[in-house]
């Protein structure tokens, strides 16, 4: 694999695997843990499992961003929805999850989707809006022992690609 001395935006291939899991993981250690109940956090941890992200892979596009041959991000797109974007922690409001949700975007215009939807989860929905993403309505999953994973499910038109 090339390595990238810049910002990269490239395909996730299987290898990629436990890297991204690692990152997706120290993402969550470090961002959800103050919005979230301990059980909420396991939750976003199995569904960002090994398994569910190469489940992703194969019933979508997943993209891995590089910097220096670093993995510092990613995304997912199945269908028209958006699943698993994550910046490292030290590294968020640099613009790198603003481009992996535009290339996401594009992706979803030139499969010819009108619409990309997401959940958004509460540490994020500032970014969400900024994004041009209109909040729908509250949701919550109870994760037992009385704990409950709140987000809101976001929506967001698409203009379709130009010839």
């Amino acid at each position: 694999m090339a390595k990238c001395e810049a910002l990269c935006i490239r395909e996730f291939c299987d290898g990629d695997v436990d890297i991204v899991v690692a990152l997706i993981h120290r993402t969550i250690d470090a961002c959800y843990t103050r919005a979230y109940p301990p059980r909420a956090v396991e939750f976003f941890k199995r569904f960002h499992s090994r398994e569910g992200i190469l489940e992703r892979s194969r019933k979508g596009t997943i993209l891995v961003v590089e910097r220096d041959g670093a993995v510092i991000g990613t995304g997912a797109l199945v269908d028209h929805e958006i699943y698993g974007v994550f910046v490292e922690p030290e590294l968020q409001g640099g613009g790198i999850g603003r481009a992996i949700m535009g290339e996401l975007e594009r992706r979803a215009a030139a499969a010819g989707r009108d619409h990309v939807a997401l959940s958004v989860s509460l540490p994020s929905r500032r970014f969400y809006e900024v994004l041009g993403y209109e909040i729908l309505h509250e949701a919550f999953i109870d994760v037992g022992e009385g704990q409950r994973l709140d987000y809101w499910e976001a929506r967001k038109p698409l203009q379709p690609e130009a010839e």
